[in-house]
């Protein structure tokens, strides 16, 4: 009989903690079970969960958010992307284009689409138009598009990709001076592409627990009951609290198209900076197919504050898990659903959009926000 989530949280309760821990859940996913279940309040007080970098829409470059505008506006080419891709505002002049979705509102073509199949079909039903299907995402949303390019795509559908790889950004924090937790809940999605051996460094090199989970409450918990009894016993080790999914090698037959389409490359995060071989780029192979070559670059060096989070947005410190979402100045003022400053408020499995869906709409801080154009 399967262990059920008040079982789990009963365990995670008898333990004798000796101190305040800070648990790190890198997957949004993770992050919108978190909230919904009401996990934190839940928990024992000494026990502190954080959200980390599991949201591939906040992290982003924002210059490729800019080109992807540009692309649809000025070379008038059918632009498709993931649905949350449209609303994630780029850094421009008030009264100029700052979203897809804005620049979609101007008469640009740009379709939002759930699936790299999606693409393909409309690249053949527009067989004389050209077509640009912007992809953004993890490893999990990566791959799909490596076995789209990996069966033959139409000549007319080109890329402009925004992969990332989640395991160096947390490899990126543990090698500060400051990592900011003592234990990790590795995402299961990703672990069951890539395996869940990625996520052994953690505790082999750095010492720290870590433990792959699930999607719901069951696994979550048992993943923080996993990490919490290692530190309480002093032993670290990588363990698989979502057996039922993730397998040891993951998917073979994804990463093989992976590695047949895409190069690892050192990749920018918004907000963020430069992580080392955490991105994809399309293999030489498939070059006729790289938006970035087939069209000019629209990214023009004048632009104030290109490349970067918006002026006051804390968006970049919320996804290396700094602070919380509603710490941010601008986090239910400014910053709504509705009228998004940062990405973070604008995807599903951004921190503070979650937080809001949940109930969290006011700032902590009393200070006045600063005004924002």
């Amino acid at each position: 009989m399967a262990t059920t989530a008040q079982q789990w949280l009963n365990r995670l309760h008898r333990l004798a903690l000796p101190r305040r821990f800070k648990v790190m859940n890198v997957c949004g996913g993770h992050e919108r079970t978190i909230a919904m279940s009401g996990l934190r309040k839940a928990l024992p007080a000494n026990v502190e969960l954080v959200p980390g970098p599991g949201c591939p829409i906040c992290i982003c470059p924002e210059e490729i958010v800019y080109q992807a505008i540009q692309l649809a506006l000025q070379e008038k080419v059918i632009l498709v992307a993931f649905g949350d891709m449209l609303r994630v505002p780029v850094n421009v002049r008030k009264g100029e284009v700052r979203s897809l979705e804005q620049a979609r509102a101007a008469g640009a073509e740009i379709v939002p689409i759930a699936s790299p199949l999606d693409a393909v079909r409309i690249a053949r039903d527009n067989a004389n138009r050209r077509v640009v299907f912007f992809a953004a995402g993890f490893e999990t949303t990566i791959a799909p598009v490596a076995a789209m390019i990996a069966e033959g795509i139409p000549e007319n559908l080109s890329l402009l990709l925004a992969g990332r790889r989640t395991w160096p950004a947390v490899a990126m924090l543990l090698g500060s001076e400051t990592p900011g937790f003592d234990a990790l809940v590795a995402p299961g999605h990703v672990s069951t592409v890539m395996g869940p051996e990625e996520w052994a460094f953690v505790p082999e090199t750095h010492g720290i627990p870590a433990a792959v989970g699930g999607f719901t409450a069951e696994s979550l918990i048992a993943a923080l009951y996993s990490v919490l009894r290692q530190l309480v016993e002093k032993r670290c080790f990588l363990d698989n609290c979502y057996p039922e999914v993730v397998r040891p090698g993951g998917n073979s037959v994804a990463q093989r198209q992976l590695a047949t389409t895409m190069d690892v490359v050192d990749a920018d995060w918004r907000g963020i900076g430069m992580i080392p071989a955490s991105g994809y780029a399309l293999r030489q192979d498939f070059a006729r197919h790289d938006a970035t070559r087939l069209y000019p670059i629209h990214d023009e060096a004048m632009r104030k504050h290109a490349g970067q989070m918006p002026p006051g947005c804390d968006c970049a410190r919320v996804v290396l898990g700094s602070i919380y979402p509603d710490q941010c100045v601008l986090y239910g003022r400014a910053c709504t659903p509705r009228t998004p400053i940062g990405p973070c408020m604008v995807s599903d499995e951004g921190a503070c959009r979650i937080w809001w869906s949940n109930g969290v709409r006011t700032p902590r801080e009393t200070a006045p926000a600063p005004a924002y154009s």
